[in-house]
């Protein structure tokens, strides 16, 4: 039997995916209620319901609770190992292309999708590449373009860019301004960034590499079936994935339609026509 919180969570996902189009109603019931719950405390509400009706009567009360339930927190060279993998196995296959597309699928603030542009840039390929980062919180994509980050986060991406193979001094990519570090106005209008859900939209584009890391985590296996289905159908033949940490592909529905490049570093190339 289904608590009276667990309810009112499913009501709630419910509302917000008729009211606003956003669908969280596939995503992982423990990490879902955690995010729930913990928006209803910090947000004053006395119970979910509550904050149900909050927000669907008042859209900036939505906008709130968005930041709370997307999880909008990254780093720029996150597990350095994949992109040293990235530069070893896939940098290679790239290089023989024309032209590249890209996608950063769930790109939060923005520091997975930098991290690509300078990888990129520094393998003569940034400048033959259109780069697409995506993700459903308007306002983290907001902060994203801005491309500006806290100047006390500098010092632990330097270390990450150095163990991922950078080839460069990191401060050469940013300026102190804004009270912050700013990203060079190259890499910043390197990446187009749009609104796009793996729960609700279609195939985004056809990209010769996809790079979706730690956010399978927060979907259930239905979920995160649709979204390597995605994957698979926007991937060029022979394209390449990119998954977390914490993710694999072995036990979803699609795990024929890959193969390993870099099993520890969960990178993957599409198999078949």
């Amino acid at each position: 039997m289904s608590s009276v919180a667990d309810i009112e969570i499913r009501l709630l996902v419910e509302a917000v995916f008729l009211r606003y189009g956003h669908d969280f109603r596939d995503y992982a019931p423990a990490s879902l209620k955690r995010r729930v719950l913990g928006a209803q405390q910090k947000m004053g509400a006395p119970s979910v319901s509550a904050l149900q009706e909050r927000v669907l009567h008042d859209a900036s009360e939505f906008a709130i609770l968005l930041q709370y339930l997307t999880v909008p927190v990254s780093e720029m060279f996150r597990d350095p190992p994949y992109y040293l993998a990235l530069r070893r196995h896939v940098v290679p296959v790239l290089k023989t292309y024309p032209s590249l597309k890209v996608w950063v699928a769930g790109c939060s603030t923005g520091e997975e999708a930098y991290s690509l542009a300078i990888l990129l840039q520094e393998e003569d390929l940034l400048a033959r590449t259109i780069l697409y980062a995506t993700d459903i919180n308007h306002a983290s994509l907001d902060r994203a373009r801005q491309g500006i980050f806290a100047l006390d986060q500098m010092q632990g991406f330097t270390r990450n860019y150095q163990r991922a193979g950078g080839t460069r001094s990191f401060s050469d990519y940013y300026t102190a301004a804004y009270g912050g570090a700013l990203l060079d106005k190259g890499l910043r209008d390197s990446i187009t960034f749009a609104d796009h859900s793996l729960a609700t939209d279609a195939v985004f584009s056809e990209t010769q590499l996809i790079s979706c890391r730690n956010v399978l985590i927060y979907f259930n296996r239905k979920l995160q079936d649709r979204a390597l289905g995605l994957f698979h159908e926007s991937l060029s033949r022979r394209g390449f994935l990119g998954l977390g940490s914490r993710e694999t592909l072995e036990f979803s529905a699609h795990g024929q339609d890959f193969e390993p490049v870099s099993k520890p570093d969960r990178i993957y190339r599409r198999v078949g026509p």
